[in-house]
Order: C-alpha cells, then sequence, then structure tokens
C-alpha cells in the first residue's frame, strides 16, 4: 500500500510539473508589455510572459527553441526604453538573452541559418543586422522612411523592408547584408509574404488600400490588386496559404481579413475577425490563421477550409504580431 501510494503520489508531482507541450502561438501585446502563449491543439492560453517593454515584432528561431521579440520604447503600461530584441525559451517561457537592435525596432526577419537578424528600426529610417552569435549589430543599412514591416524569401536569400513614409520597398541580400535594390509600392506599405516558391512577395498598403505583386526574380511590382474600399479598411498583415492558392489581408480597423485568390488575385470572400486585426500568422500543417486583433484584446483563429472563424482567444493587452512554433522543443 506505502509503495503504491507513493508511485501516485510521484505520478501526481509529475503531471503538475509538466509544461504542456505541442505546437503554440505567441502574440505580442504591445501595450502591457506581455506575450501571451496559445496551445493551437487546445486554443487555450496556457502562459503569459511578461517581458518588460513595448513588444511588436514577433518570431521564431529556424530549429524552433527561441521565439524572438522586438522591445522598444515605452507605454503608460511599461515604462522605459529598451530598444532590444529579447529571447524567450520554448522549454521554459522564460528571456534568456537580449540583443542590440538599434533605436525603435518594429519589425524582423531572421536568417535561415539563424546566424542574422534584419530588423527596422522606425524612427531612423534604418535596418539593423544583429550576430546572433555577438548578439551585437554588425551593420546598419539606410532604408525608406519609418521602416516597418520585415520578412524574408523563402529561400533565404532577400529580405524584404517596407517604409511607410517613403511608399518603398528596400531589398537586403544576406550574402552580403546589403541592400541590393529598391522599388516603390502603394501608399504606406506595412507587411509584406512571399509565395512558398519565393517568386512572388505580396506588398500591403495601409493607406493605398491595395497589394502589391512583386517579381521577386526583378524586384519589382508586377500588378498591384485594389482591396475592399469599406469603412476603415486598412491593410496591415498579410499571409500566404500553404499551398499558395490563397492569399490573406488583415484590413485593419475594418475588422476582417480579405481572402484572395492566390493565382488570379480576385477576391474571394471577406472574414469578420475582432478589433483593428493587425498580425497574421498561419499554424506549419496551413489548417488556420491566427490573427490579432489590437483593439478587443484577443485572437481571431480561422480555418482555412471553411475561412470562417472557429474560435477566439483572448489575449493581452494591445495584440500586435503572432509567430507559431511547429512544436515545443
Amino acid at each position: 500500500m506505502r509503495s503504491l501510494l507513493l508511485v501516485i503520489l510521484i505520478l501526481i508531482s509529475c503531471a503538475c510539473g509538466t509544461t504542456p507541450s505541442g505546437p503554440r502561438a505567441y502574440v505580442s501585446n504591445e501595450r502591457d508589455g506581455t506575450v501571451t502563449v496559445i496551445d493551437i491543439n487546445t486554443n487555450q492560453v496556457i502562459s503569459t510572459i511578461d517581458v518588460g517593454a513595448r513588444p511588436r515584432g514577433i518570431r521564431t528561431s529556424p530549429d524552433g527553441k527561441l521565439i524572438y521579440v522586438a522591445l522598444s520604447f515605452s507605454t503608460q503600461q511599461t515604462p522605459g526604453t529598451i530598444n532590444k530584441i529579447a529571447a524567450i525559451s520554448g522549454d521554459t517561457g522564460k528571456v534568456v538573452a537580449e540583443y542590440d537592435a538599434g533605436t525603435d525596432p518594429e519589425q524582423f526577419a531572421v536568417s535561415s541559418d539563424g546566424l542574422h537578424l534584419y530588423i527596422s528600426n522606425e524612427d531612423a529610417g534604418t535596418a539593423s543586422v544583429v550576430d546572433t552569435n555577438t548578439r551585437q549589430v554588425v551593420s546598419t543599412l539606410t532604408v525608406g522612411i519609418e521602416p516597418e514591416g520585415v520578412t524574408i524569401s523563402p529561400e533565404g536569400r532577400w529580405v524584404y523592408v517596407t517604409a511607410e513614409t517613403s511608399n518603398s520597398v528596400s531589398v537586403i541580400d544576406t550574402q552580403t547584408n546589403q541592400v541590393a535594390a529598391t522599388f516603390m509600392v502603394g501608399a504606406r506599405p506595412r507587411d509584406v509574404a512571399f509565395s512558398p516558391d519565393g517568386t512572388r512577395a505580396y506588398v500591403t498598403a495601409e493607406l493605398g488600400r491595395c497589394l502589391s505583386v512583386v517579381d521577386t526574380k526583378t524586384h519589382s511590382v508586377i500588378e498591384t490588386i485594389a482591396l475592399p474600399r469599406g469603412d476603415g479598411v486598412k491593410p496591415m498583415g498579410v499571409v500566404v496559404s500553404k499551398d499558395g492558392k490563397k492569399i490573406y489581408v488583415a484590413n485593419g480597423r475594418a475588422n476582417s481579413v480579405s481572402v484572395l485568390d492566390g493565382i488570379s488575385y480576385r477576391p474571394l470572400s471577406i472574414i469578420a475577425v475582432g478589433q483593428r486585426v493587425w498580425g497574421l500568422a498561419i499554424t506549419p500543417n496551413g489548417k488556420n490563421i491566427y490573427a490579432a486583433n489590437g483593439l478587443s484584446n484577443d485572437v481571431s483563429v480561422i480555418d482555412t477550409q471553411t475561412d470562417s472563424v472557429v474560435t477566439t482567444v483572448k489575449a493581452g493587452d494591445g495584440p500586435w504580431g503572432i509567430a507559431i512554433t511547429s512544436a515545443a522543443k
């Protein structure tokens, strides 16, 4: 009896100390300085991580072991200025490292080998290149005015950096860490997504209310797609389905996500989501898209088969961006 009781106590202890495993979504909440962690198998919040400053851009390392988040100036809830990229351990949920990031880091991309971070410095009109081994800035590149969105191409060769005020996209060659090209897009570009084969890039324009289709071989716009003109439509985040057949665009204060055909670019549907939808992220299996709703303080989970919201998950104050890992490491 005593040995049986001991076994039961050990099992209970193990169960209580086990961190839920499996794929997770990490949501940066810019107003309260936290990251919400969601188990995407159950769509339940499993933890909230205090990062101590204003978090916006959020990405994962190539191996999924780290979740990087850009921390910039303070808000009323998060006093102080940090200007760093923080690394959160996927194992412990703790901040385990901080990296120099230049001033006012907003969004960033991680190189395919995990050795460099490419960061937009919104107030300086620059992009910082950071060595993840030394944790220091190794290059500062002049890009457009008020750079924001940063996305790396699937093969890891090109980093596209959008610039809100100059209505341009700067192209960084990761082989040289230099700006290789610049091209114009719609007014106030916000975000970039690449097609799965890397031949096309899609750039949202908040004030232009359009989506620029870019030939990545020539780094030039080949088509401009007008988006719905309803009240509050201000295109923000963008993602592409895993098969490249659909493009999803967050419509900002219109509280919706537009779905476009990935071949013809014709509109397919509009999905109602939470208030002021901003960042989007797609799950590794392509079955769901998570949408950060910055004013309703929640995340809409979209089924990509039906293009409808299947559930809503409460987040922190001011959800901005989302990064998804394939599994806890």
